[in-house]
């Protein structure tokens, strides 16, 4: 029985170094990890469902802000669009008016120079 004692002590000296050693590795757990050991377990499944719905409630309110912004960015883009196709309609406009101003112009010229051919036939 003597021999035992010493191999029990040793025994149980290596299984707290191997509890000190996984204490440490692991990282403590948060408030939110934590089971409340003296709640019941209904009182603990309870506790756990209302910290993820809040949980659950507030990445909500942050992904619907989210969208908020982008929907808001989105609206900012399109006016922009929208401003720019306004633009370029009236700029296509004044050219085809430059370009109508100008074929009466060209018009006006051949006139001219077709008088003046005639005057100078003649």
């Amino acid at each position: 029985m003597t021999s035992n004692a010493p191999k029990c002590d040793e025994t149980r000296s290596k299984r707290k170094r191997e509890l000190e050693n996984e204490a440490s590795e692991d990282p403590p757990l948060s408030s939110l990890d934590k089971p409340d050991l003296a709640l019941p377990e209904s009182s603990q499944s309870l506790f756990n469902t209302e910290v993820l719905e809040k949980v659950l409630n507030e990445m909500n309110k942050e992904i619907m802000n989210l969208l908020s912004k982008y929907a808001h960015i989105l609206s900012e883009r399109a006016a922009v669009d929208a401003s720019y196709v306004q633009e370029l309609d009236g700029i296509l406009k004044e050219a085809k008016t430059i370009e109508t101003h100008l074929k009466q112009k060209r018009e006006s010229l051949k006139q001219r120079f077709t008088v003046i051919a005639n005057t100078l036939q003649s």
